[in-house]
């Protein structure tokens, strides 16, 4: 790969707004810690603006599209079509996220790596063509070095869209039929797990399915177990273009200084890739949801990660964290319109 601006240094997180912030909670008409999550998610959101008070106005949602090649051995329950397919339903309005991101006034962008369908053309949708898809990461590495580093950059073009839009905030979500699969296999592989504690039904498999997709991802792990040491490398070999993009985001977003709502499994195995990448990153990271799919709560564990909510969803898309969004922008409002003790004229803790 060429240079590898995934390295560059993240953009440090303002502590005097991190101080200042947190002793404006002290403050604060309300018993201390009364608020919970609130209080802390407003401080760190302080700290990653730069701001006493943060807003969260302007949101950007990237969807980030890929098929995979590893569909071939019968891990999903669903055919590669729907990626495309889907395509066209977030762009017409028809989709989940596509309702959400109206709800909150966000800016919804789709970005087409490259699907099985290489004819698609949808005003609206950003086709890239970075492949017909993944290769199956079974049989050899699912992406080229030049597939990652296209895909990782094309992750980062959207940050950098977002942030010229004036986005304070940065949502990822994801479509591929096949997707779990990949992203429990790099999660395996990353953390030395066993196989059967990441693997899930995905879009709906019963037992025997996600029996056999465990059986697939340990012949992958298997194949390219020599390679495991490399974080770049083990994405290339068991990775989706759309994680990949994914990775690309998140870095760019700590290395430009925007906050990142991380989504579901996918989404957050993504993060792991890209705290491995960067750990620096870490700090612009925050987490919308703990979903049903087996895996999510071990790889938010390893993150150290507390999301906002735990509602049983598994959809992808950035659903979850577009869901958590009116949860922030409540945190922000009570953080920055709550009365302190003095302004409210309410008698204070004693000292």
């Amino acid at each position: 790969m060429t240079q590898a601006w995934w390295l560059n240094p993240c953009k440090p997180v303002d502590t005097y707004a991190v101080k200042n912030a947190a002793a404006r909670q002290q403050q604060l008409t309300k018993p201390a810690g009364s608020l919970g999550q609130l209080e802390s998610v407003a401080v760190q959101l302080a700290g990653l603006q730069g701001r006493i008070k943060p807003t969260l106005d302007q949101v950007w949602i990237a969807i980030f599209a890929g098929d995979h090649g590893v569909v071939a051995e019968g891990v999903s329950a669903f055919p590669q079509e729907v990626t495309g397919q889907m395509l066209l339903n977030f762009v017409s309005g028809g989709a989940a996220i596509s309702v959400l991101a109206r709800q909150l006034g966000a800016q919804l962008e789709v970005v087409d790596l490259g699907t099985v369908t290489s004819s698609l053309n949808l005003p609206g949708v950003r086709h890239l063509n970075i492949g017909p898809g993944t290769a199956n990461f079974a049989k050899g590495p699912a992406m080229t070095p030049a597939q990652g580093e296209l895909a990782l950059q094309a992750g980062r073009d959207s940050v950098l869209r977002a942030k010229a839009a004036g986005a304070q905030l940065f949502i990822g979500g994801e479509m591929g039929i096949g997707n779990t699969t990949a992203a429990s296999a790099l999660a395996c592989a990353l953390l030395d797990c066993p196989v059967a504690h990441l693997t899930g039904p995905g879009t709906g498999l019963n037992a025997e399915g996600v029996s056999h997709k465990a059986q697939v991802i340990e012949r992958a792990l298997a194949l390219h177990a020599s390679q495991r040491e490399d974080v770049l490398q083990t994405l290339c070999n068991l990775g989706g273009f759309e994680i990949a993009a994914l990775v690309g985001a998140y870095l760019a977003c700590a290395q430009e200084g925007v906050a990142v709502l991380v989504d579901g499994f996918i989404c957050t195995v993504a993060a792991l890739v890209a705290v491995r990448l960067n750990p620096a990153c870490r700090e612009w990271l925050l987490f919308g949801h703990r979903g049903a799919e087996p895996g999510h709560r071990h790889v938010l564990e390893t993150l150290g990660a507390e999301p906002l909510l735990e509602l049983g969803l598994r959809l992808g898309e950035g659903s979850g964290a577009a869901l958590a969004v009116p949860l922030l922008r409540l945190a922000c409002d009570l953080h920055g319109q709550m009365a302190t003790f003095a302004e409210a004229a309410v008698a204070d803790r004693p000292a």
